[in-house]
């Protein structure tokens, strides 16, 4: 298991350091700010719709490595997707964080985002990893 976490460790901070999620989007479809008052984490995440299916996704803003590579797994989560698989991606995550899924089936459409699983059990980090799931639950 802490082979796995080890894993979990480099993609969190792989994406904290060189995210290509993080830039502006020309002609975004959607924009919407996301604040943590707690921590001073702020982002701004832009959507490019095509239809229903999210086409692109990035963002800008600044915070901890924890906020930062939270928002930018979840880019690459759902890019691509429709809105209803997105808020049911976004409703998993968040119930993950929150200790109320805990099924591995259900966890898998989460890809990458699962290595936030152990931020639930870090109370002061919780807030940091769901700053963006809050931000485009509010956008969808």
């Amino acid at each position: 298991m802490s082979d796995l976490n080890d894993v979990y460790n480099d993609l969190i901070m792989e994406h904290s350091m060189n995210s290509y999620n993080k830039r502006k989007i020309e002609n975004a479809d959607k924009t919407e700010k996301g604040h943590n008052p707690s921590c001073g984490d702020e982002i701004e995440l832009q959507l490019k719709m095509d239809g229903n299916i999210i086409e692109d996704i990035a963002f800008t803003g600044q915070g901890c490595a924890i906020s930062q590579s939270s928002t930018s797994i979840m880019s690459d989560v759902l890019r691509g997707k429709t809105i209803q698989e997105a808020k049911e991606i976004v409703k998993t995550f968040i119930d993950m964080i929150k200790r109320e899924t805990t099924d591995e089936k259900q966890l898998e459409k989460l890809e990458d985002a699962i290595a936030f699983k152990n931020i639930a059990y870090m109370p002061a980090r919780v807030k940091c990893a769901l700053l963006a799931w809050h931000t485009i639950e509010k956008m969808l």
